[in-house]
């Protein structure tokens, strides 16, 4: 059995070529074989990314959480400090 993923991205792409193919009769061009795949960059919304909230970290065990419910640490009940750049390092919760 095709999973569920598998299923709908057959179906859209079998939609894809069948918009294309009727495009390209229609208009007697196959300029839109090479623009339906670049639809979904056009639709989307540009590089914005939703603000998230500043990183804190303990100062004494390292915890880091991005969870604003934290305001102490749940090892050792240290106030968390805001960590100023975090980037994209490697997360352990143990």
């Amino acid at each position: 059995m095709v999973s569920s993923r598998t299923a709908t991205a057959l179906v859209g792409l079998l939609a894809s070529l069948a918009i294309s193919v009727v495009a390209w009769v229609y208009f007697d061009t196959l300029f839109l074989f090479l623009f339906v795949p670049f639809i979904p960059f056009l639709l989307s919304r540009g590089g914005e990314t939703p603000e998230q909230p500043p990183v804190r970290e303990c100062p004494t065990c390292g915890f880091r959480t991005r969870d604003p419910n934290y305001d102490y640490c749940p090892r050792d009940g240290t106030e968390l400090d805001v960590v100023e750049d975090a980037g994209d390092e490697e997360w352990r919760f143990d």
